[in-house]
């Protein structure tokens, strides 16, 4: 079995408040987006994990599509499998990588053992695993609130724009941008995205941008490059540091980095 895990970016993300239990209430939009990596699945006499591409840290047990496989395992009595993953996705991005490809394990999982899990059930396996897994559950476009889990679908028509990706490898810790977070909810990001996207620009905020760009004034200037050359919409995606650009017209690469995509949407 082959899965192609999809990245996502952040439409306006507001941080409203920390939270009694330590995490942190936020309101976004999660958008799925063409960058994938690609995971193969298959039945196994032992278990493995492989991993190529992109370099992970940590060991393989620490790994999400292995903690993914472990929770069902325990709770399904499933046999082993044989787990490879080709990682493109650049990692503590903001594009969500990690988070996709453990999702995609249950999903994968939920297929090849013929669990016939629900949904709602394998979004319930996705938040345990991290805050924004049970997005990728049905990906497309959904609102976020709570911690990122609570999901509802939201219809964005992007169809003939085109996007643009560029990691410039700038790494920004979870905890280093939370600490440094600008709380924001002054506006419905809901309702924002209801509004035409030349709008957007003065409508949708990132509460991680303040602090991202006063440490890194590079990111910024990313960001106003991508308005220069035409960007309907341009922003970090998450707590960063991927910025994101929303075209009319198919903008050109750069090739002034080595993660930088452009997607036909």
């Amino acid at each position: 079995m082959i899965i192609f895990p999809p990245a996502k970016v952040n439409l306006g993300l507001n941080v409203l408040s920390k939270r009694s239990d330590g995490y942190h209430a936020i309101e976004t939009c999660m958008l799925e987006v063409p960058l994938c990596d690609v995971l193969e699945i298959q039945k196994s006499d032992v278990f493995q994990f492989k991993s190529t591409g992109l370099k992970i840290n940590g060991s393989h047990e620490e790994n999400l599509c292995v903690l993914a496989f472990r929770m069902l395992e325990n709770e399904h009595n499933l046999s082993s499998v044989y787990i490879h993953l080709r990682k493109i996705i650049p990692m503590g991005a903001g594009l969500g990588g990690g988070s996709s490809d453990a999702t995609s394990i249950l999903l994968g999982l939920n297929e090849l053992f013929e669990l016939n899990l629900s949904d709602e059930k394998l979004e319930s396996y996705a938040s345990r695993l991290g805050s924004d897994c049970a997005f990728f559950v049905k990906g497309g476009s959904q609102l976020g609130s709570g911690r990122g889990e609570r999901l509802n679908p939201i219809s964005i028509d992007l169809s003939g724009k085109f996007l643009k990706l560029i990691n410039p490898e700038i790494h920004i810790g979870t905890s280093e941008a939370y600490s440094n977070v600008h709380f924001i909810d002054s506006y419905s990001i809901a309702d924002a995205l209801k509004n035409p996207i030349a709008s957007w620009k003065d409508q949708l905020q990132n509460s991680f941008e303040e602090f991202a760009f006063k440490a890194h004034p590079v990111l910024n200037e990313i960001k106003k490059a991508m308005y220069d050359e035409g960007a309907l919409f341009a922003a970090m995606s998450g707590s960063g540091s991927t910025l994101f650009g929303i075209y009319k017209e198919e903008p050109e690469l750069t090739s002034a980095y080595e993660s930088e995509w452009v997607f036909e949407l």
